[in-house]
């Protein structure tokens, strides 16, 4: 952990966050407007997206299951507010049962949200991340990051959710890879693998029943943390960064 003045890597801060509607998408919305980021929230339910924006933050609207849609999402951010700093990538579905029982519709839908939109947006992010930290804004480290939200699942995955936890152990995998590439450009990978989480995911899934789950953390806590890991230097949020 690299030791920064706190609210620096934030204080003015373009940050793009996507699945800003969700469970752990609107408290994280709150946390890094507290910090002083210039936000702009993207998803799909864009009356809950306009409820939640903060002052002077954009809103963009589209479905990660479209390859287009990331580009237009970093598109949208950069158009107003000049320049991208930060991603957080916070979108996810779940499913739940036996691989047997697994449709290939269901498995598609997985990787297109789970796996394939983040090295998307990634990929569309990098140009304007490059510039940022080759030309950061006063006061700042000079340093731009991407905050990937995987799962616990992707470190210890179990019986009845085989298909989701490849979806995320997949994208912990080339959050891993992508930050070995990215470091010499000042862009900071974070892969974040929260323990269950009470943001209702679970009691939506696109197939299956959950399993019976122990009570989960609390979102803001969650949140709370991931922007922690931003402002502090931090590259590796394991599950059990969350505890204690």
């Amino acid at each position: 952990m690299s030791a920064q003045t706190p609210g620096s890597v934030l204080d003015g801060a373009s940050v793009l966050v996507v699945g800003a509607s969700g469970g752990l998408g609107a408290p994280m919305t709150r946390a890094l407007a507290a910090r002083g980021a210039r936000l702009t929230l993207a998803g799909r339910d864009e009356a809950r997206l306009r409820s939640l924006a903060p002052p002077g933050a954009a809103v963009a609207i589209g479905d990660l299951r479209r390859a287009e849609t990331p580009d237009a999402f970093v598109a949208a951010a950069v158009a107003a507010h000049g320049r991208l700093d930060g991603v957080v990538f916070i979108a996810g579905v779940a499913a739940f049962g036996p691989i047997a029982d697994i449709s290939d519709d269901v498995l598609t839908h997985l990787v297109e949200v789970n796996t394939l939109a983040p090295i998307r947006l990634l990929r569309a992010a990098i140009p304007h991340l490059r510039a940022a930290a080759a030309q950061p804004r006063p006061g700042a480290t000079g340093q731009a990051f991407v905050v990937n939200v995987s799962a616990v699942v992707a470190e210890s995955p179990v019986a009845g959710m085989a298909a989701y936890a490849a979806s995320k152990a997949a994208l912990a995998a080339f959050d891993v890879a992508a930050a070995r590439e990215l470091r010499s450009a000042r862009i900071r990978m974070i892969d974040a693998r929260p323990p269950h989480t009470e943001t209702g995911l679970a009691g939506r899934p696109i197939a299956g029943t959950a399993p019976s789950l122990p009570r989960g953390l609390e979102p803001m806590r969650v949140a709370e943390r991931i922007v922690e890991a931003i402002v502090a230097g931090e590259r590796d949020l394991p599950s059990s960064a969350f505890l204690g």
